[in-house]
């Protein structure tokens, strides 16, 4: 089971086109700096993409919609 689901997040996303691009500019962000909005502690997914997901879930990432 994919930890979020897809079918939730894309409440928040409008296409899943959309929200591939989004989640993997933000993983590559993430191997390029470094940087999480959370803590490693908790995130529950081990690889950027699964946390760029999380992100997206968690309302850390906002999407504006056009």
């Amino acid at each position: 089971m994919i930890y979020p689901s897809i079918d939730k997040i894309l409440n928040i996303v409008d296409s899943k086109y959309a929200l591939v691009y989004i989640v993997s500019e933000r993983s590559k962000q993430m191997s390029r700096t470094g940087y999480y909005q959370k803590s490693l502690k908790e995130y529950k997914c081990s690889k950027e993409i699964g946390r760029a997901l999380e992100e997206v879930y968690d309302g850390l990432i906002h999407v504006e919609k056009r």
